[in-house]
């Protein structure tokens, strides 16, 4: 357990954080890579055509994944918010506000493809469906973060602020997860479960299964370019800036 403290601290410290992120970045990013080139190999060529779908289903090797993600960075926001409000923590607020840009690609791109899949099928691009309009309100809880943290002339004040967004926004969540159970939807419900059994054939399972960690990994690498990238903003007057910008002089 004190371990677990000390790492938990050790983290905390942004130039702790720059150096351990710089290891993780490239190993995280190849990762996703291969896991995609996998996935979308399994999901495009070797999964079997949908009995009433035909082909088009082949859309939710990226759908289902982004929809995923942007409920999931969600919830790593707003822990991190958590953290960042009870105890100040600086590296708390740069991982909030850094994911935010990244879980809003995600929910962007689950309502892109959804209105791509959703022209076939329902014969429209949009309905206002409660699983739609709950994942729509995501969007604009991501980008109402986003504005609101570069609203303020001082960063600390503006990750605070959004901190607090972030906190409110997680009623939302439930709603995304749920409205398929608490409102009569066009939109089908959970096939992928984590405990019981999957109504999807093992076949069109695994790639779903390998894209959902690639776009973990993805998110990690991302998060961690952008992290360092703010910390150096964020620190530029401190001596490890300083020493790092140095070392880059020297070597170039």
């Amino acid at each position: 357990m004190n371990k677990l403290v000390y790492w938990y601290h050790k983290l905390g410290s942004p130039p702790t954080f720059y150096r351990f992120a710089g290891v993780l970045r490239p190993w995280c990013l190849a990762i996703a890579l291969i896991l995609a080139v996998i996935g979308l190999y399994g999901g495009l060529y070797l999964a079997p055509a949908d009995y009433q779908q035909g082909d088009a289903y082949r859309i939710i090797f990226i759908h289902v994944p982004s929809a995923w993600m942007s409920l999931f960075i969600y919830g790593v926001m707003a822990v991190a918010a958590l953290v960042a409000v009870v105890w100040r923590m600086k590296m708390a607020e740069v991982i909030a506000m850094q994911s935010a840009p990244i879980g809003a690609a995600f929910t962007f791109i689950t309502l892109c493809t959804g209105s791509l899949w959703g022209k076939p099928m329902w014969g429209t691009w949009w309905t206002w469906d409660a699983r739609l309009t709950s994942e729509l309100v995501l969007l604009f809880i991501y980008l109402g973060i986003i504005g609101l943290f570069h609203a303020f002339e001082d960063r600390r004040h503006g990750a605070r602020a959004a901190c607090f967004l972030i906190l409110v926004g997680v009623v939302n969540l439930p709603i995304v997860h749920y409205s398929v159970v608490w409102w009569n939807t066009l939109h089908q419900g959970t096939t992928v479960r984590i405990f019981g059994k999957s109504n999807i054939t093992t076949s069109m399972l695994w790639p779903l299964l390998v894209m959902m960690f690639s776009t973990k990994f993805y998110y990690a690498a991302s998060l961690f370019g952008r992290a360092r990238a703010d910390l150096l903003d964020l620190e530029s007057g401190k001596a490890w800036v300083k020493q790092i910008a140095s070392d880059e002089e020297a070597r170039s």
